[in-house]
């Protein structure tokens, strides 16, 4: 793993589940955090993880020499970055997105903050909130190689893997494509587990089977979505926390529009879409997304 020359000031903007793990592994690291989020209690957390909690977005980027974002959406990124990041961090600062968006919104800001001087690249992730707490996320990254190559030093230490995706956007086209691909597997994961105890095979013993076999995928092997089977998920406590069905539903929207700007077809990925859509729309987009088990 490579090192930053010296301890960055860094702002981190966004502390959810995903950011305020982040941000804690960017203090761990020796680096001074700078820190925003909405939530009070988030912010109390970060201070307690060894960042700088701060009360506005332009107060935490105003001598930050790199901005990161993990945001909801694409409006909000476009907000933040339009109305309290360019023009109130230095000029020169390099911005990091690494919320999942779609690519069009990332690409306007990125040439936005260009035009105004200042280097970016998207970073979405992969890994979920036990990798962001752990450091442990793959970072699929987008922009010029210049760009990439200050970035990857600073992202080193949330990560298992930095990747240099494309120009940007690529990283937002990777992470679309993984999830769209993640919610298939789980699908049929759910499926197969389900059907396996309908016929008659014990889940624990289909995945013993199963996950030493070509039915082998990570929501089998490392996420079982099958209470007391397998490896421990949400599943084993009631299906809280993890990635949201909800969440996962938001990516596979973009995944489709993703699908249709690009001319390309995905039969699955849209039942896949389907399937989540009517899960959520029950009451469930708080689940984890593995708890589709339950529907079968």
């Amino acid at each position: 793993m490579r090192k930053v020359e010296h301890d960055m000031k860094i702002a981190f903007i966004g502390l959810g589940n995903m950011g305020g793990g982040m941000a804690a592994n960017l203090a761990k690291a020796g680096h001074d955090v700078k820190a925003f989020d909405l939530s009070a209690e988030a912010l109390a957390r970060a201070k307690e993880a060894g960042c700088e909690p701060f009360d506005t977005v332009s107060a935490a980027v105003a001598d930050a020499e790199a901005v990161i974002t993990m945001l909801p959406n694409g409006a909000i990124v476009k907000s933040v970055y339009t109305s309290d990041v360019i023009g109130k961090a230095p000029k020169g600062a390099l911005l990091i997105d690494s919320s999942t968006i779609d690519v069009a919104t990332l690409r306007e800001v990125a040439a936005l903050a260009g035009d105004a001087g200042y280097p970016m690249v998207d970073a979405p992730v992969s890994g979920g909130v036990a990798a962001a707490a752990g450091g442990n996320l793959t970072f699929m990254v987008g922009g010029s190689d210049e760009a990439f190559a200050a970035a990857q030093p600073v992202l080193e230490p949330m990560a298992k893997a930095v990747i240099h995706a494309g120009a940007i956007g690529a990283g937002q086209v990777a992470k679309m494509c993984n999830n769209m691909l993640l919610a298939i597997h789980m699908i049929g994961t759910c499926e197969a587990l389900k059907m396996a105890e309908r016929a008659g095979l014990e889940p624990q013993k289909f995945y013993e089977i199963s996950s030493k076999s070509t039915g082998y995928c990570w929501s089998l092997n490392d996420y079982t979505p099958a209470p007391g089977v397998g490896a421990a998920s949400p599943a084993d406590n009631g299906y809280a926390g993890g990635f949201a069905s909800a969440l996962m539903l938001k990516d596979l929207r973009l995944a489709m529009d993703g699908a249709a700007h690009a001319g390309a077809k995905v039969p699955m990925g849209e039942h896949a879409k389907a399937i989540y859509e009517a899960f959520v729309d029950s009451g469930n987009g708080g689940l984890d997304f593995g708890a589709i088990f339950t529907t079968l």
